[in-house]
């Protein structure tokens, strides 16, 4: 008995001495980074823990800081937790009217519920082409030859707000800066192919839109913005690139019409009559007039995108805004019945504060991290690590977190003077950290002094 107590004390003592080792060099080398010029007037909130939640070292762990990406995982969490890793949106075709002869006397429709995948290059199986074969087969196999009437793209489903509130205008026309609508088409994404300041090409052509360039040619990295909004007909690309050709991908200013485009031409090429226009039911209120109902019957095609879990690993591994807003808007429809952003941003809140997080150290603005106005501690996003950990979703979660150039697989955000990683790591000598890292107004890249603190953890 003595003996086994003695092994004990032991043990405990060499945990006790191990895990003061690693505070006090995490101390050094935030010591360090906080003490460098480009950290003079910085934020940092630091904190790790070991598997179980015991703290091994904070700098200030409950201080709220901008987050970029890291944001992510706490929408990716709530969505598998709440929504099931089985979930799937759903695009639907459908008719109103009748088929007389081979002639639909009446309008195709189309509707969906959000499917931020819809016309996605990233799955197999329901990359544009897939989508396109399967609309026209069941076109073709309701009898329908002719459409008589126009082509209605319902993209009601959720509110009109496709942008979140506080996103800066510098994002919103840049591919990363995608909104969100009810029909969503190639991840509201499009790409120009640029020589020096002359447009080469487009991945599509964007109808409607009028552009005005002030492009110039220098440097050796693309250093272009977009500047363009929800439904407008106008883009504004500026900056610079260098003197060869370049993609450059921007944020599709109206993704139903864009799809209701493409369906048109699918119809031609499938030998499919049709004559109509193509309607938003957007486009129609902002036109003063009434949205038209999907029909409740005639439906011929349903279209599932593929499951959550497989969105999630995308959304976290490629940092994807567009699906975090997606999620956060379906969060707001499916738990409180309404799909503004301010609701489901508000269910993110509660949910976490049921989960044991403080409240005020998760003051959330989207569901993506791209707004400044995201909040949040470093000890919040551990908090929200361990309870994942626990979780029987917990290895589709994870899988989608990147493992970076430093080897350890964590989620990482960038923004302008903004730095952030969180996740878990075994260490080469098989201790188990999970660990966040934000800092604030940091005058530099802040990689090598944050990779001292990480480098602690290998």
């Amino acid at each position: 008995m003595r003996k086994t107590f003695a092994v004990l004390i032991v043990i405990v003592s060499t945990q006790i001495i191990f895990a003061q080792n690693v505070a006090q060099k995490l101390e050094a080398a935030a010591k360090s980074l906080m003490e460098s010029s480009a950290a003079v007037s910085s934020s940092l909130s630091l904190y790790v823990s070991d598997e179980n939640g015991n703290l091994i070292y904070e700098y200030q762990g409950n201080k709220g800081l901008s987050t970029a990406s890291t944001q992510k995982i706490f929408t990716a969490a709530a969505a598998l937790e709440t929504l099931g890793k089985n979930y799937t949106y759903k695009t639907t075709c459908g008719y109103s009217g009748t088929i007389s002869g081979g002639t639909l006397n009446g309008n195709l429709f189309i509707s969906s519920t959000g499917d931020p995948t819809l016309g996605s290059w990233r799955y197999d199986g329901y990359k544009p082409e897939n989508f396109k074969q399967k609309l026209t087969a069941a076109i073709k196999k309701s009898g329908i030859t002719k459409i008589s009437g126009d082509l209605v793209i319902d993209d009601a489903y959720f509110d009109h707000q496709t942008i979140p509130g506080g996103w800066p205008w510098d994002d919103l026309g840049n591919y990363y800066g995608a909104g969100v609508w009810g029909i969503n088409w190639r991840e509201n994404q499009f790409d120009i192919n640029i020589s020096g300041t002359e447009f080469k090409s487009f991945s599509y052509p964007l109808e409607g839109v009028k552009w005005l360039n002030d492009l110039k040619v220098a440097g050796s990295s693309d250093q272009s913005l977009i500047f363009t909004a929800p439904h407008s007909d106008v883009a504004l690309i500026n900056g610079t690139l260098p003197p060869k050709t370049v993609t450059v991908s921007g944020a599709t200013p109206d993704p139903p019409l864009q799809l209701g485009i493409e369906v048109q031409q699918w119809l031609k090429e499938s030998g499919i009559a049709f004559s109509g226009k193509v309607i938003t039911n957007s486009r129609l209120e902002i036109e003063g007039k009434k949205p038209m109902g999907f029909p409740k019957s005639n439906t011929i095609l349903t279209y599932e995108s593929p499951a959550l879990d497989k969105i999630v690993y995308w959304f976290l591994r490629k940092s994807i805004n567009m699906y975090g807003e997606t999620l956060i808007k379906t969060l707001g429809k499916e738990k409180k019945g309404d799909p503004g952003f301010k609701s489901g941003v508000a269910f993110l809140k509660e949910f976490w504060k049921s989960k044991g997080i403080n409240p005020n150290m998760i003051n959330f603005a989207d569901g993506s991290g791209l707004s400044p106005q995201n909040y949040v501690s470093a000890k919040a996003e551990v908090q929200a690590l361990l309870y994942a950990k626990k979780q029987p979703w917990f290895d589709v979660y994870y899988e989608g977190f990147p493992t970076q150039d430093n080897g350890l697989k964590m989620k990482s955000g960038t923004m302008r003077d903004t730095k952030s990683f969180a996740g878990c790591h075994t260490s080469k000598d098989g201790k188990k950290y999970v660990f966040s890292i934000i800092i604030n107004n940091y005058q530099g890249s802040g990689s090598t002094e944050l990779q001292k603190i990480l480098n602690v953890l290998k």
